[in-house]
């Protein structure tokens, strides 16, 4: 599998885990308020990113690299200052986060125009 076709799949894979987990997290496996919170309107903006990163759009990697850590540092506090199941979700929310950062700076890197007309002479 080529390298383009490996860190599309990292990335897209690390966001839909990501959207999903902060669904799950704040409707029901521990959310804010009992019965689920508005804080699940979190994962809206991670929607924003997914039809150009499915679809390998390298301007869309470059902008939602830095769009995701966001999410890492509500992972981070969320992490420091919650206790059981919350703590592990936060810990999972910054382990997707990182895995998506590293993989959408590596296609940017690796899609980059420098390489792209070195290819083509």
């Amino acid at each position: 599998m080529p390298m383009n076709s490996r860190l599309i799949l990292i990335a897209s894979a690390s966001l839909i885990a990501l959207i999903a987990l902060c669904l799950a997290w704040e409707l029901w496996l521990a959310p804010i308020k009992p019965g689920g919170s508005w804080l699940v309107l979190k994962a809206l903006p991670l929607l924003l990113p997914l039809f150009g990163i499915l679809h390998g759009r390298r301007y869309t990697y470059q902008w939602s690299s830095m769009m995701i850590l966001a999410y890492l540092t509500e992972g981070v506090v969320r992490a420091a200052t919650e206790s059981g199941t919350a703590r592990v979700l936060a810990g999972s929310e910054v382990l997707l986060s990182l895995v998506f950062f590293a993989s959408t700076v590596a296609y940017a890197r690796h899609t980059g125009r420098a390489k792209q007309t070195t290819a083509a002479d």
